[in-house]
């Protein structure tokens, strides 16, 4: 075992959560490695202690408010997000002794609202409306923050504290575990965080010889603002990952967009497609931006050629998202039942 994961191991013993967080490993995905006849790998951030790559962010943006002195014992935490990043943010205010307080659209799974409740956050849904809207969840969020003594709004979104946090641990961690031979990086984005953070690092690490790739979702304008040389269009469409995609630059992504080697559009059908895949070739029971980052690490990867390393990341897994995705009526309501290959619709087995 090497000095940096000797550190995080020690960490997790004395720590609890804080410390837990990070050091996941990278998963061979054996299977779609042989066909594509490249080494294609996910980083298995569902090993976070809040089940999701957002734990990273949440202790990363609470640590850095009380090291500033923005935050102080006995303090609320407040944020708007679509669910893992209030998970973590709830598991990490449980640890420190905080209020959490999380408003989020009213369209996310049943699944998380119950798990934020669990761990004693406050969950507030609202209607699902644009950025623009002043009646946003990111700003009903701010709003009451800035209403409370010794509490902050962690702005997940523009605090960089985000993509510093995988610039310090996860870019790192992806290095030293594929010993630097990485040809490509690519995962999906919403508050850009994790693409910046750990797209930065590689590049530096590797003098640029390691290409950062964005995979977008349908209605997100990331990709097309990527491949157009920076015009943003307006958002159309939609998809049924949860909490990736975009409307706009983040500050977050502004870190590290001009980086950014291209982007790759992936339809619902194809992460559909890959999330039964995975859990019938691979054993691993995925959420769907997950799944639609394991399609895009493919199409990279052929794109790079025979030989080529490329890492991904696996978000989070199924289980936040079980009702909907194993769910026949669900998938067909979304006209997705058919996006299944048939010797894999066994899988779908809720009604």
């Amino acid at each position: 075992m090497n000095s940096s994961f000797r550190r995080f191991a020690t960490q997790a013993t004395v720590n609890g959560f804080n410390g837990a967080v990070g050091n996941t490993p990278l998963i061979y995905l054996k299977h779609l490695s042989a066909q594509t006849g490249c080494h294609i790998y996910g980083k298995a951030e569902f090993q976070n202690p809040g089940g999701s790559v957002k734990d990273r962010a949440a202790l990363g943006l609470v640590e850095d408010a009380e090291a500033k002195g923005w935050l102080k014992p006995g303090g609320t935490v407040v944020e708007g997000t679509a669910g893992n990043t209030g998970i973590g943010l709830a598991h990490v205010c449980r640890s420190k002794g905080y209020k959490c307080v999380i408003y989020m659209p009213n369209t996310q799974s049943q699944e998380k609202i119950d798990l934020l409740q669990m761990l004693g956050a406050d969950v507030r849904p609202v209607p699902a409306v644009a950025y623009e809207n002043p009646k946003n969840y990111n700003h009903q969020a701010q709003a009451y923050a800035e209403q409370l003594e010794n509490a902050i709004w962690t702005n997940q979104f523009d605090n960089t504290a985000n993509a510093k946090a995988h610039y310090t641990s996860t870019g790192p961690e992806i290095w030293e575990q594929t010993q630097g031979n990485i040809d490509g990086f690519i995962c999906s984005t919403g508050t850009g965080g994790t693409l910046a953070g750990v797209g930065k690092f590689l590049q530096e690490k590797s003098k640029g010889k390691t290409q950062i790739w964005l995979a977008d979702p349908p209605g997100s304008v990331l990709s097309s603002y990527i491949t157009s040389g920076g015009k943003l269009i307006e958002r159309s469409g939609s998809s049924i990952t949860e909490g990736i995609g975009q409307g706009r630059v983040t500050d977050n992504l502004a870190t590290f967009i001009n980086g950014l080697t291209g982007g790759f559009t992936i339809p619902d059908t194809k992460s559909i497609a890959m999330l039964y895949k995975l859990l019938d070739s691979e054993g691993l029971y995925m959420g769907a931006s997950s799944a639609l980052n394991v399609v895009a690490a493919v199409e990279l990867a052929q794109k790079l050629g025979k030989g080529s390393t490329v890492v991904t990341i696996l978000c989070d897994g199924a289980y936040r998202y079980q009702s909907r995705l194993f769910s026949k009526s669900w998938l067909k309501s979304k006209d997705l039942a058919n996006a299944i290959p048939l010797h894999l619709r066994k899988y779908s087995v809720l009604e």
